[in-house]
Formats: structure tokens, sequence, C-alpha cells
């Protein structure tokens, strides 16, 4: 009897069923450090115990994306282990902080089937939960990838295809409790910009950018147990190549935006977003933003401000699609989500 896992294929899903991801990890402040070593991250909330707290907070939590990644990884042998790529994102809400010594596992509910054309693959749509240890949620999103087919025979599944929303409405949002903004230091956070200073339209070129190596992107992907064939295996894609772990390209350039949006602190919603190409080793992203909305909370002092981040490798600022509609072949990450910043 085979003791092995070969992943699910498309006809392996059901709509309706739950999936308990294995296994529950403890995260501390080893995976900041490597956070932070793998990308150019600076936001003062995320490395200051001391700024966090002049914030309301009690401590410095876990980044978010750190949150985010280790609630992805967690899901990919039973979702994507077997994708061909990863599409899009949308209802994502961060709803509590994830502390150093927090326990994370995961599950997911599989929300929708759609089989391809070609007959060899098809859509798998999941809404994925986030839990702490004690069984609060801290993270939940909805996510949909092409996984290919084992039995190319196999019957197609009646089509469901679930209703998202473009987009989260701020009062959706989850402020952290007790975050306050009114004694925020703007000298220690690196800028002075704050949320009235932000104009719907108005666009970022965040000017830096960051070559991708080979083996800080597996580095990165093992960190967050992300076991995907095609990060690793260069027998799992046709032309031989590693393909870069999509959130890796998330958090660079979340990092590189810090350069005019430094006090755009906490992720604290995904709208939306999109792998556009596929990013490989040598590529340099670049990255730049749009503000597409703007909102006050009931914390004090505190904004919410929503973020078009688009990350390149190459090509004219601020370029994003072709005269068909279809993104320009430079571009990387379309990522639509709100953060919180100082009023």
């Amino acid at each position: 009897m085979a003791k092995t896992n070969s992943g699910r294929f498309f006809e392996d899903y059901t709509v309706g069923e739950t999936l308990h991801h294995a296994v529950p990890r403890t995260v501390k402040m080893g995976e900041r450090a490597l956070y932070h070593m793998l990308y150019p991250a600076r936001h003062a909330l995320y490395s200051s115990d001391q700024f966090a707290q002049t914030c309301g907070l009690p401590f410095s939590p876990l980044d978010d994306l750190i949150a985010f990644h280790i609630v992805f990884g967690k899901t990919v042998p039973d979702v994507s282990l077997n994708a061909v790529a990863n599409l899009g994102y949308a209802q994502g809400r961060w709803l509590a902080p994830v502390w150093p010594g927090d326990t994370l596992r995961s599950q997911s509910e599989v929300i929708g089937l759609k089989q391809n054309s070609n007959g060899k693959t098809g859509v798998v749509y999941v809404r994925t939960t986030g839990l702490n240890q004690h069984d609060e949620p801290v993270l939940e999103y909805v996510r949909w990838v092409m996984v290919r087919k084992r039995n190319l025979d196999a019957p197609a599944p009646e089509t469901v295809v679930p209703d998202l929303p473009k987009a989260l409405s701020a009062d959706q949002l989850v402020i952290p409790k007790g975050l306050d903004f009114t004694n925020y230091d703007f000298t220690l956070a690196g800028e002075t910009h704050r949320w009235g200073d932000y104009e719907i339209g108005e666009q970022i070129d965040h000017v830096d950018g960051v070559t991708v190596e080979e083996a800080e992107h597996m580095m990165a992907t093992r960190l967050w147990q992300n076991t995907a064939k095609v990060h690793f295996d260069t027998s799992a894609r046709p032309d031989g190549s590693r393909l870069i772990y999509g959130g890796h390209v998330i958090s660079m350039a979340r990092a590189l935006s810090f350069n005019g949006l430094a006090n755009a602190q906490m992720i604290v919603g995904l709208n939306g977003g999109a792998h556009a190409n596929p990013c490989l080793s040598g590529d340099t992203i670049r990255a730049w933003s749009e503000v597409i909305d703007k909102a006050e909370t009931d914390a004090p002092g505190v904004g919410a401000i929503r973020l078009r981040l688009v990350a390149t490798k190459g090509g004219d600022a601020f370029a994003l699609r072709g005269d068909d509609g279809k993104y320009l072949p430079e571009v990387l990450l379309d990522l639509d989500y709100w953060a919180l910043m100082p009023l």
C-alpha cells in the first residue's frame, strides 16, 4: 500500500468540502528575522516594540504578510501541490494580530469548481481561514488555482463560480484592539506623509528594485513550508525553470513600497490580486502604487487607505495593460489592498 501522497488533482475536489491542513506551526521572532532578511521590510510597527506601544499595542506583532505566508503554506499540499498557477485572491481580511509564540493552522472550504475548455485542467476556488491556538481566526481569504487533472477522461463537475465582491468596504475591515495613532512618531516611521496627504488617483513610483535570485526564493518558500513542485523541481515546468512563489513577489513589492508609503503600516484587507505573469530568477522586481480609495475609521487617529500595488520586471512606470486589455508582459503582480495609516 502506497504511503506517499502525490497531491490532489482537479477531479478530487467537491464543492462544500472542508480541508483541514497539516501541520500547525508556532511562530516566533525567528520568522521576523528571516522575513526582514529576505525582503527590505522596515515598516516601524513591525520593527519596534517601543513604536508599537506608542501606537496602543502591547508590543510589535509579526508582519501581516508573515501570517499570510504561514497560513497559505499550510494549504499547498491539499490545494495547489499540482497547480499550474495560482490565479487570484479576493475577500482577504486580517482579523487579529499574530504575536510571537502563536501557533497557526489553516482550514479551507471548497467554494467553486470550473473545468477548463482544454479538459486537462480546472479552476478550484477555496476560502481559507487561519486560526491561532485559541481557535480564533486571524486571517481569511479566497483564492483560486488552476489544477491539473489526473484522469483526462474524468467527467467535468457542475460549474460553480462563487460571486466575489470586487472589494471590501471600509466598515468590513477589522482594526486591531487598542490601535491608536494619535501619538504617532513620523520621524521614527521614516516619512512625514500622512493619510490626508494622499489623493485618490495619485500614483507613486517606489523607485527601487531588487533582483530575485534562485537561492533566496527557495529559502523563502521553504520558510513558509510551501511545497508546490513548480517552485523547486525544474521538471515540473515545460521550460525547466523554477517559478518564483507569488507570495515572494507580494512581499518584495510591499517592502519596496516603503519608499513613498512608509506610514501605510498594517495591511488589513485584500480586495483582489492577480499574478499577471510568471516571475523567474534573474528578474528585477520594481513596484508602483495607486491610491484607489480612502476612509476614516473609528480608531483614534487611524485612517484606511486602499491601494493598488503593481510589481513589474521593467517597462514604463504606471503601465499596466496593453490596448487589448491584457496585462503587459512585464507586469508580475496587480494587488488591491487596504492598509491603516495615521490621519
